[in-house]
């Protein structure tokens, strides 16, 4: 840290990213160079009945936007409170609670799932770091307007308004903390709703052509993410263990809804293709079902491939199979994982119907497999129509 008689010229030549440099006239007087900026800032210790309490570095502003004389001048005005023990980095005491303490009582206050919360973190760290310390109350909502404004221009809308529904959720919790706080500034922000998914009717069987190309592991994780409509996490981290081929059950430990594992029955085809894949996949000693040796995790983390469904287009395509297939609207909720609506929903329990829904699945399954042999001559000559019938005689 060098130590220098400070002028407007020297500040000028000193070399970017070159660190910190104070100034020999006006104590805790520095200048800050980071990569791209230069900036004053002041630094001094607060001190209460003698004892040391913190110490702490006030920004001024920018070197390009004010002189030396007037950073000087600030300085001294702020050295001053920090020697009557005050520290300028507090806000009023009457502004109540931060946002980072809103941020870590809105998580405490209601379980949510890990990637819930690291989406909230990663929103305060990245895209409201520099209002971490603030009190909500100094939120203004020109202050909102202006940060979804730069958020949409550096980022797009649609991680501008992913933060907006953070914040707003957040202000929401420290209103009810804070009483004192009136109104919530991100409620007179527009702030536009996440936009539907678009997914183009699958045609399973082109499906099946697309999807015998690739390999074999990755051909069973897709044709098992299709028969579940299971979400990605939750396909991705089953074990081994978690596999009943005995009683033809599945069982999913990461859910996004429920801190319970979900029982889902699977059909006799997937059934034997999980028994086939976990005793090709022996050798490697995994307890992954989907093992991946390269992966950190040490199982498959990426299952998107070129041309086939993502994981969630397979959630919404499973959806609209099971209606085709005759199956129920509760049941093929309950299948999916999903809560009913009203209030009996609360009093349904798909993990004690689980054999009950095994006919459902089994039907999705009887549909795709169909698919697979859409027109297929066969061996004795008879012939397999779209729907999977055997029409003997026929070809």
């Amino acid at each position: 840290m060098a130590v220098l008689n400070l002028t407007e010229a020297r500040i000028r030549d000193l070399p970017l990213g070159s660190g910190i440099h104070r100034d020999e006239q006006v104590k805790g007087v520095m200048v800050l160079c980071h990569k791209t900026t230069r900036s004053y800032a002041v630094q001094g210790d607060v001190r209460r009945n003698g004892r040391h309490v913190r110490t702490v570095r006030v920004k001024i502003d920018r070197c390009d936007r004010i002189g030396l004389r007037e950073a000087r001048n600030r300085a001294k005005s702020l050295m001053s409170q920090i020697q009557q023990g005050v520290d300028p980095t507090d806000g009023p005491a009457e502004t109540g609670i931060t946002l980072e303490r809103a941020l870590e009582t809105h998580l405490e206050e209601k379980q949510h799932s890990p990637r819930t919360e690291e989406g909230y973190r990663y929103h305060l760290d990245h895209y409201l770091k520099h209002w971490r310390k603030r009190a909500v109350a100094d939120i203004s909502r020109q202050m909102v307007r202006d940060l979804f404004a730069d958020l949409k221009r550096k980022s797009g809308e649609t991680t501008a308004a992913s933060v907006m529904r953070t914040l707003r959720a957040v202000v929401n919790t420290a209103m009810r903390v804070d009483e004192t706080l009136g109104s919530n500034p991100v409620a007179a922000l527009h702030v536009p709703s996440t936009k539907r998914r678009k997914v183009a009717p699958l045609d399973l069987t082109g499906w099946w052509q697309d999807v015998e190309k690739i390999s074999p592991m990755r051909r069973d994780l897709h044709l098992t993410m299709l028969l579940t409509g299971a979400r990605r996490s939750s396909i991705l981290n089953v074990r081994r263990d978690d596999v009943d081929l005995e009683r033809r059950i599945l069982t999913l430990t990461h859910m996004k809804t429920s801190d319970e594992p979900m029982q889902v029955p699977i059909g006799k085809e997937l059934a034997a293709i999980l028994s086939a894949r976990m005793e090709a996949d022996l050798p490697l000693g995994s307890g992954w079902l989907w093992p991946s040796v390269g992966s950190r995790t040490g199982h498959v983390m990426e299952p998107r491939e070129d041309g086939l469904p993502s994981p969630h287009e397979y959630r919404h395509h499973a959806r609209t199979l099971y209606i085709a297939a005759g199956v129920p609207y509760a049941e093929s909720a309950l299948l999916l994982g999903q809560k009913l609506p009203g209030a009996s929903g609360g009093y349904v329990h798909a993990q004690h119907l689980v054999e009950q829904l095994r006919p459902y699945a089994q039907a999705l399954e009887d549909m795709v497999f169909a698919a697979k042999t859409k027109g297929t001559v066969l061996a004795d000559g008879s012939f397999v129509d779209p729907l999977g019938f055997k029409l003997s005689g026929q070809s």
